[in-house]
């Protein structure tokens, strides 16, 4: 599994760049968003969070530049029933991830359904299967409160999510590794929960 890559930018369109790291030209798709963050030219440096979908026929590479949108790209293609890399980048090139949060929080399939490729009802399962299914809407919400406390947590919480484990399962992993250690970040947070869950 590629899961970052940094190297030189060969070529860059807005939907799609090549990058040479150790002398290999990775060709990896891009949300719009993550273009427009990190302003890619050519002959200058990126680095990528990736994540490389494997069919029968292909093996494709997607790059982001925030976990954020590499969450909710995963959350989409792996807990969404129907939903493949295709319609979650357009999702991610067609809003904000905050954007897309409060979206799916609030229930609203009209503004979901304004992102090009996404029709009323794809837009209401993933509305109905990111609140029932997979249970991330009561994170989203507490993010959305102003309180900073605990983000970490919610960070960490969502990472494992968007992973494929259980939002019971996550949220005791998480609270296990904050009573040793209270004052830990996201990342170790991930890294703890993931040990407590294999």
């Amino acid at each position: 599994m590629i899961a970052r890559l940094r190297g030189e930018v060969v070529e860059a369109l807005p939907n799609r760049l090549v990058v040479e790291a150790g002398g290999v030209g990775y060709q990896v798709f891009v949300p719009i968003s993550s273009f427009d963050r990190l302003n890619p030219r050519e002959g200058g440096e990126v680095t990528l969070l990736t994540h490389l979908h494997v069919r029968e026929n292909a093996h494709t590479l997607y790059g982001f530049s925030t976990a954020e949108e590499r969450d909710i790209f995963l959350l989409l293609v792996e807990r969404v029933s129907g939903i493949g890399p295709a319609i979650a980048m357009a999702v991610l090139s067609g809003m904000t991830v905050e954007n897309f949060k409060q979206a799916v929080v609030a229930g609203d399939v009209k503004g979901l359904s304004l992102i090009k490729g996404l029709g009323k009802k794809t837009a209401e399962r993933i509305i109905l299967e990111l609140k029932d299914k997979v249970g991330v809407t009561e994170t989203w919400q507490a993010e959305g409160s102003g309180d900073g406390s605990g983000s970490a947590a919610r960070d960490a919480e969502l990472a494992l999510l968007a992973l494929g484990f259980k939002q019971v399962d996550a949220r005791r992993a998480i609270k296990a590794v904050l009573e040793r250690d209270p004052q830990m970040e996201a990342e170790g947070l991930i890294r703890e929960g993931l040990r407590g869950l294999s």
